[in-house]
């Protein structure tokens, strides 16, 4: 009896996180109260309140399903004795791509993150968990990027901080982008080369170079 009421309740949590994603995506977060995922997932809101603390804890379990599996793959990249760290972020960077074109569930909650988060104030628990999420991945790169040079795949004056911008912004542009309008280009069939162009930049541009003091 207690493994069927542990399994009926995972059951409800992935019905409510369900819900959350179809209510955030159809309403934006702002507008999105917790009586309107329990309404969509055919639940109490004390079931809501049984499994999540607040929409803030809802959201961030959301957007967990998709991201952890992402963050698993890349954890490689950024260790020291990855013998290439510059085809591992490849790899990850291609699946990310490709997952938000073929995964229903990662395509709806990065475009809930990219187009239907209205949050500005900087106090606002899901505007600081957003933020809390992209300074971990900026880390994250920089670290692969250092690899990288270490080992002879990257130049040893590349600017990392720069290099790191550029190709953060690169990746962010053409997820939204494509979310934006995926009838404007094929992200599915282009995510090779597209990444591709972003590391040919970081090898070879020479914007992304340290610049030399003085003289």
């Amino acid at each position: 009896m207690a493994r069927c009421t542990k399994e009926e309740a995972l059951e409800t949590r992935d019905r409510i996180l369900d819900a959350a994603e179809q209510v955030f995506h159809a309403q934006g977060v702002a507008s999105t109260s917790l009586a309107d995922v329990a309404e969509a997932a055919n639940v109490t809101r004390g079931a809501i309140y049984w499994h999540f603390r607040n929409k803030s804890d809802l959201f961030d379990a959301m957007c967990e399903r998709v991201r952890l599996p992402m963050e698993a793959m890349a954890q490689a990249d950024a260790h020291a004795e990855e013998a290439d760290p510059l085809g591992r972020l490849r790899a990850s960077c291609i699946f990310v791509l490709k997952e938000t074109v073929r995964n229903p569930h990662s395509r709806k909650v990065f475009d809930i993150l990219f187009h239907k988060c209205e949050f500005v104030d900087p106090a606002d628990p899901i505007f600081a968990r957003r933020r809390e999420w992209f300074l971990r991945g900026t880390a994250h790169i920089e670290r692969v990027l250092r690899n990288a040079i270490a080992k002879g795949q990257l130049p040893q004056d590349l600017d990392i901080h720069l290099a790191r911008a550029s190709m953060q912004a690169a990746i962010d542009g053409l997820l939204n982008n494509w979310l934006f309008a995926p009838e404007s280009f094929s992200l599915d069939d282009n995510a090779e080369r597209l990444i591709d162009a972003c590391l040919d930049s970081l090898r070879y541009s020479p914007s992304l170079r340290k610049q030399k003091q003085g003289g």
